[in-house]
């Protein structure tokens, strides 16, 4: 079965893809911002040597071979307009290091380290309705960056396909997460889910059986794919 190296797998949705994975067989490496266990890897991604430390560590813990990559770490915070200009930059350079940059840096590491042995490999990305859609007034950064992740997701399945390395995106609406839960209570809560047509926001069981689906099962023909998991608040 592959090895897996899932970020921000500590709690949410990407402690319930770890979760699904291991259930499935795969050996799943994690990941926190700082290690809670002996089966994670503690890295602060908003450190520009961390993605690196964090890649050679779970590489050495999978012994010397990572079969896939989900890119779940992610930063939801809010950051006004009307902040000072040091605090609004500070916040937009954190949000875009932890939600891009450093997935950035982890992808690269893994298809370089697929093409120098000739292996295949896939990427999981968990980006957001955001990247399509926009978010509100406070959250310009975390738009821009799952926006972001969402072109290199596209970039890098068409540019290493033919070398057997895929890649596929997630884009959910609002999970039920502590992350989530904090805006829908400071947006209104009921007002927000009445623009959901499903009534409801996303469970991360949700979430982490479509990354299981995309790690594990999806054909090569479905690399570049986007599937949205946003209960109809945003259709394509």
């Amino acid at each position: 079965m592959p090895n897996i190296l899932v970020t921000g797998s500590s709690r949410g949705i990407g402690k319930a893809i770890a979760e699904t994975l291991r259930a499935r067989g795969a050996t799943v490496i994690g990941h926190a911002s700082s290690a809670h266990d002996k089966d994670m890897i503690g890295a602060d991604l908003t450190e520009p040597s961390a993605p690196q430390i964090l890649w050679e560590q779970a590489l050495e813990r999978a012994g010397g071979r990572i079969d896939i990559l989900i890119n779940n770490a992610g930063l939801f915070q809010p950051n006004p307009l009307d902040s000072s200009d040091i605090a609004w930059l500070d916040a937009w350079e954190d949000t875009l290091r932890i939600n891009l940059t450093s997935a950035a840096q982890l992808s690269r590491y893994a298809v370089r380290h697929w093409l120098e042995n000739g292996r295949e490999g896939r990427l999981v990305h968990v980006a957001s309705r955001a990247g399509h859609r926009g978010d509100s007034p406070a959250h310009w950064h975390y738009a821009a960056a799952k926006g972001g992740m969402l072109a290199m997701h596209k970039t890098i399945a068409r540019a290493y396909a033919d070398k057997g390395v895929l890649s596929f995106a997630i884009a959910p609406g609002f999970v039920d997460t502590s992350m989530a839960g904090d805006y829908l209570a400071s947006r209104g809560g009921p007002g927000l889910l009445a623009d959901i047509p499903l009534g409801r926001v996303g469970e991360p069981d949700e979430i982490a059986k479509i990354a299981a689906f995309c790690a594990l099962d999806a054909p090569a023909s479905m690399t570049g794919t986007t599937i949205d998991a946003n209960g109809a608040s945003y259709v394509r």
